[in-house]
């Protein structure tokens, strides 16, 4: 029997008539495999129709017009979707195992995300434990155990990004999945994070840069010097390219940073001298900073931030509050808000609202002038009570 196909819109589906008996199916010309059911006594109700590892299944979506065309569009492109990754929506997932529900995420991470190693790192570190269980035996008492502990283990950052994770690892299972059950992690409040604005302050400079002086491996030594300079994030310094650096005009492009934009950082003097020094022995390397790693360019240099600062005697110092120094010190010197985000990379202005406190010396300053100068162009003087002179 041949389908009836047409482009469904809410005037051409309230037209369509019902059958005199049983029930007919019509196809949307735009969305593959999505169909409006009538049945004889009028009822109408979307539906998926889709071959399933060969047999065709339909899967329910819901009744018109209760549930809308383009919501309905949605749905079917959805469990479109997760039966072209191999999954069967309408399958029974009580028995998926945790170990199930992370390897499909990690897969979808990589497609999807560029932090997806951070994914794989929490989830190997902290959620390795639930592997063996059902995903729908976690229960919210289990993530809230799980976030307490890592709080006090790990901080109340890490904690909660590893909630994150676990709602939207869960919140994936539903929507690919057909996961049915409770997500465990929904309604657990995250612990409140302390807006972080360390940065070396003028008394740590002179230890930090003789520490730095005597540092015995080039590579360590350059790395710090060069993140302390020009505050790009330390991922990115990691992975510096020589081909994305243009030394003469002193500026180096990000073909992809953290917002997944490219960004220009510009290079002050020092930074471009050291720059020089390092490709005058790079060896045809086509990494700044070469190391014997798997990606072929330094990857972890905790072991060496560690030894640099027991040298300078300096605490409570971690290698992104470097790129934080350099705006707080824009800050200290009186540049706009506007200004330090764009040298940082800041996608947002809230991003870089850590460092208003710092620029409020500047303010002052420049009210205290303002207010001078009103003054004294009415002729009246502070501290006379407002008599003129």
């Amino acid at each position: 029997m041949a389908k009836h196909r047409l482009r469904f819109t809410k005037a051409a589906l309230e037209k369509l008539p019902a059958p005199g008996e049983g029930r007919v199916y019509h196809y949307d010309e735009t969305t593959p495999g999505l169909a409006l059911c009538i049945t004889a006594n009028g009822v109408r109700t979307f539906y998926v129709v889709r071959r399933i590892k060969g047999r065709p299944k339909r899967i329910r979506i819901g009744r018109f017009p209760e549930v809308t065309i383009e919501q309905a569009r949605k749905k079917a492109a959805k469990h479109s979707g997760a039966i072209a990754d191999g999954i069967d929506p309408t399958a029974d997932h009580r028995g998926l195992t945790c170990e199930e529900l992370f390897a499909y995420w990690l897969d979808h991470a990589k497609a999807h995300k560029k932090t997806w190693r951070e994914d794989e790192r929490q989830i190997n570190k902290f959620l390795a434990g639930w592997k063996p269980q059902r995903a729908a035996a976690i229960t919210r008492a289990d993530v809230q155990k799980l976030h307490a502990s890592i709080g006090r283990k790990s901080g109340p950052y890490q904690a909660n990004r590893t909630l994150a994770l676990v709602r939207a690892i869960w919140n994936k299972a539903a929507t690919d999945y057909g996961f049915t059950g409770q997500n465990p992690a929904a309604g657990i409040h995250k612990y409140r994070e302390e807006s972080r604005d360390r940065f070396l302050q003028a008394d740590e400079l002179p230890r930090f840069f003789e520490a730095l002086t005597s540092e015995p491996d080039p590579t360590m030594r350059d790395f710090f010097t060069l993140s302390l300079l020009i505050g790009a994030r330390r991922g990115n310094i990691q992975a510096m390219r020589w081909d994305e650096l243009n030394l003469a005009e002193s500026w180096w492009r990000i073909p992809e940073s953290k917002s997944g934009q490219s960004v220009f950082v510009h290079l002050p003097p020092a930074a471009v001298a050291l720059l020089r020094e390092r490709a005058e022995v790079a060896n045809g390397s086509p990494w700044v900073f070469p190391a014997r790693s798997r990606t072929g360019h330094l990857v972890e240099p905790k072991t060496a931030w560690a030894r640099l600062l027991d040298r300078a005697g300096i605490d409570d110092l971690r290698i992104h509050d470097l790129r934080r120094t350099l705006g707080s010190w824009q800050a200290i010197n009186g540049s706009s808000l506007t200004i330090i985000g764009k040298s940082l990379g800041h996608k947002s202005l809230g991003s870089t609202s850590v460092y208003a406190r710092l620029t409020l010396a500047p303010v002052v300053e420049s009210v205290n002038k303002a207010a001078d100068a009103i003054l004294a162009a009415s002729k009246v003087k502070g501290g006379d009570d407002g008599k003129e002179a």
